[in-house]
């Protein structure tokens, strides 16, 4: 049997107020060993060629691109020379994004991990692109239960800092899928598949409202208008998803937060004189990647034969945080941090035991500063971070299973 700790409401919020002197640690690549030297993206000396193709999405017209390849990053063990090369492309736009994982899309299916070896059969997975009002092109994605099998509800996936919903994500929404649920996802503009520049965010409230945007259009669907929906946030996903239900809270019938970002540690908080600076050069040169480069995946997988597969996410964001990013994530954090008390969905807290990038503190904060009437925190010991695509195959399938578990208890009461 796998060590959990399960706190469950009721909460008697007259002896709730937690003591915010506690540490509640947010290292990420953001904060951590601030040093405010510029820093060059270029950490190798370049090697650079240049091809032109074609795309032609869903919602955009055929066009030609020049793709400038960098090979600027570590080879990747057991793919051909070919791949590597490709792997090394340049991804600041969606165009080479696409085009990198296009050509990782067999070596993925491939992969010694349980999410891709153990995928459920019979999952009705479509991806799409749709243009959202701000003029982006928006790569979207879902996974229903096999032909024949009804829909209980939507779950609506929110990802994390950096990432994409097309790598371990594609598992985990299999295995949610098959208990009869319709999955969704999207990659956040300039992350993933999603036009913009890589990695960055100029504003993380125009963020969410893309994410509200997209998801309002999948609730209105004939299919799923009745049904519960939920929504499912990971790490900097959890701020996303808070920050969602903040704007719409009468929207959504329950939240699922895995290691939320929603808090930074006073501790690894910059000065405000060194706040002042950034500030300002944030407003200079809002896109530069002036910030340090930390290696979470240590920190992140507990079992290291899969933080070996990290370096296969081929198109996630791994380079120095951009400036403007960091700053917008430091306020969207005190921001959250001010309104936790109004988080009032149905809640489910989920957060490994040992996790070193967001602090289970944390989470026990959101979890007794919110005002649900029905919510749920589970730490799981040992965990890491990833603790739904990182642990030993045990814990993960157990972590998947609780989630489900909590899903069909408040879909059997709609």
């Amino acid at each position: 049997m796998i060590p959990t700790t399960q706190i469950n409401k009721p909460v008697n919020h007259s002896h709730s107020n937690m003591n915010l002197s506690l540490t509640f640690r947010f290292r990420s690549e953001i904060l951590s060993q601030l040093h405010f030297t510029p820093i060059s993206p270029i950490k190798h000396p370049l090697k650079k060629q240049e091809l032109h193709f074609s795309t032609n999405h869903k919602g955009s017209k055929p066009m030609n691109r020049k793709l400038t390849v960098t090979a600027k990053k570590a080879s990747i063990e057991g793919v051909s020379e070919e791949l590597n090369s490709i792997a090394s492309y340049n991804l600041d736009f969606a165009y080479s994004r696409r085009k990198v994982r296009a050509a990782f899309i067999e070596v993925h299916q491939q992969l010694d991990h349980c999410l891709f070896k153990n995928a459920p059969e019979g999952i009705r997975a479509e991806e799409w692109y749709e243009r959202n009002s701000r003029g982006l092109e928006i790569f979207c994605k879902s996974w229903l239960p096999r032909p024949g099998v009804p829909i209980k509800a939507s779950v609506c996936f929110c990802h994390g800092y950096g990432d994409t919903c097309t790598f371990f994500f594609e598992g985990i929404a299999r295995r949610i899928a098959s208990s009869g649920y319709g999955v969704y996802a999207m990659d956040y503009p300039g992350f993933g598949l999603s036009e913009g520049l890589h990695g960055y965010i100029p504003n993380f409230d125009d963020l969410v409202d893309d994410v509200i945007e997209h998801y309002r259009r999948i609730k209105e669907r004939p299919e799923l208008r009745e049904l519960p929906r939920f929504i499912l946030g990971q790490s900097m996903g959890g701020a996303v998803s808070i920050k969602v239900h903040l704007k719409e809270p009468n929207n959504w019938d329950g939240m699922i937060l895995v290691a939320p970002m929603c808090k930074i540690a006073d501790d690894v908080m910059p000065s405000d004189a060194v706040m002042k600076v950034l500030t300002l050069l944030s407003k200079v040169m809002p896109k530069a990647k002036l910030f340090p480069n930390q290696d979470l995946a240590e920190l992140a997988f507990r079992e290291p034969s899969k933080r070996k597969l990290a370096v296969y996410n081929v198109i996630c964001y791994d380079d120095n945080p951009r400036l403007k990013t960091g700053m917008e994530l430091l306020r969207t954090t005190k921001e959250i941090e001010s309104q936790v008390q109004k988080v009032s969905a149905p809640l489910l807290v989920i957060h490994g035991g040992d996790d070193k990038v967001t602090d289970p503190l944390v989470s026990r904060f959101l979890y007794e500063s919110a005002s649900s009437k029905d919510k749920t925190l589970k730490i799981y010991e040992g965990g890491y971070h990833c603790i739904l695509e990182g642990e030993p195959d045990e814990r993960i399938f157990a972590v998947h299973d609780d989630i489900v578990s909590w899903l069909n208890s408040r879909c059997s009461t709609k």
